[in-house]
């Protein structure tokens, strides 16, 4: 059972916790983190969801929902750890954006990494491939309707292009 922390509208802990997959209250939120991996090449690690999840077999950055307790940089470290098997520490993840969604706050981190794809341990029950691509590669995947998040990424694109190629 997975259980998570309610927040208000205004992103203030309730004091309740709430197991994942009951609907949420009206005005109840939970977090949720997500985050970006860039290696050394400048390539942006993308990873498959599972077929029988939402979305299924579409590409992804890693994350996950915030169990009760965490905070959304742990939550984050813990959900790339799970899902790929890279291990950082939570001073490594930058956040380049925050958004209010109907039942979730989301935060969406990016780290860059000495890693490879043979480097990686998948959790098979979430993911089912891993990839690295360019920036221009995501944008194209991007446009062809394969990479969820659809409409966030347009909100943060910008701040992961100059994560990889930072102003000189």
């Amino acid at each position: 059972m997975e259980l998570w922390d309610v927040y208000d509208e205004n992103r203030r802990e309730t004091g309740k916790t709430h197991v994942r997959g009951i609907p949420l209250e009206s005005g109840e939120y939970h977090l949720v983190a997500d985050v970006w991996t860039v290696n050394e090449s400048g390539e942006v690690l993308l990873t498959r969801r599972h077929p029988e999840k939402p979305y299924g077999l579409m590409w992804e950055c890693s994350g996950g929902s915030v169990l009760a307790g965490e905070t959304s940089v742990k939550g984050a470290v813990r959900e790339l750890a799970e899902e790929t098997g890279i291990h950082v520490r939570e001073e490594e993840l930058v956040l380049i954006h925050t958004v209010r969604l109907e039942e979730r706050f989301v935060d969406t981190y990016i780290t860059r990494q000495r890693i490879n794809v043979k480097q990686l341990a998948l959790q098979p029950e979430e993911v089912v491939d891993a990839k690295f691509v360019t920036f221009e590669e995501l944008l194209q995947m991007w446009e062809q309707g394969i990479v969820v998040p659809k409409t966030r990424f347009l909100l943060y694109k910008d701040c992961i292009r100059r994560f990889i190629n930072p102003p000189s």
